[in-house]
């Protein structure tokens, strides 16, 4: 919805813009309201637009996520991607992503053939596997399996940051917003939190310092 106010700004400041979105995957088709509930209705995706091929498929495929596939929120699936994947970049996504989940859960052979599906849609060339520390127990245990995974399928890795707030010392601020969002109180010892402070907008150096053990998938960001 901010693509034209983020592209203007960037530019305004000399900063290359790259529109994309986080996109939700169904498991299986868009149009299914089984019983998964909300944390098995979708995947998170990544998809970059490389070129104006790629900006208008990614508006057609966030279209019919809202018309078609809309389950607690916006979805879509494998065969819609399928049709309207050039142009466009995707990166294997965050913990509750596709394969990592699937690794988490310890079934490697499910983020096998989720990676080899993706390739098959996007492309080798067109498709990463994304690396996260935020400070998460999770992505520690499942970071190296994702890793090996990459060079399993032939695929580049990808260092990310998944960004909530601007500043390391927003946190508490953040905590507070999640709170409101879900009716709970920051003394309520079972609300949803990020367990780390981790979440906010690195500098080059950082994620530089934070990768220096695979500067391919720094070089592979840039």
């Amino acid at each position: 919805f901010g693509a034209v106010e983020f592209y203007n700004a960037c530019k305004k400041v000399g900063i290359k813009p790259i529109i994309g979105a986080e996109v939700y995957v169904a498991p299986e088709s868009r149009f299914e309201r089984s019983t998964h509930g909300l944390q098995g209705a979708s995947y998170p995706l990544v998809l970059l637009c490389e070129n104006e091929t790629g900006y208008r498929n990614l508006i057609e495929l966030v279209s019919i996520g809202y018309l078609e596939g809309f389950y607690y929120k916006p979805r879509i699936d494998k065969e819609v991607l399928r049709k309207h994947s050039a142009g466009l970049i995707a990166l294997s996504g965050g913990l509750r992503a596709e394969i990592p989940h699937n690794l988490n859960l310890s079934q490697a052979e499910k983020a096998h053939q989720a990676a080899l599906s993706s390739i098959d849609i996007f492309g080798k060339d067109n498709f990463f596997i994304e690396i996260v520390r935020s400070g998460l127990k999770e992505q520690e245990r499942v970071n190296p399996e994702m890793i090996r995974l990459a060079q399993k399928v032939g695929v580049g890795l990808v260092a990310a940051n998944d960004v909530h707030y601007l500043k390391r010392e927003f946190q508490k601020a953040h905590e507070a917003l999640i709170c409101i969002q879900t009716q709970t109180t920051l003394d309520d010892t079972g609300r949803a939190r990020f367990n780390s402070d981790e979440f906010y907008f690195k500098s080059p150096s950082e994620m530089t310092a934070l990768f220096k053990d695979i500067n391919d998938a720094i070089a592979k960001t840039v």
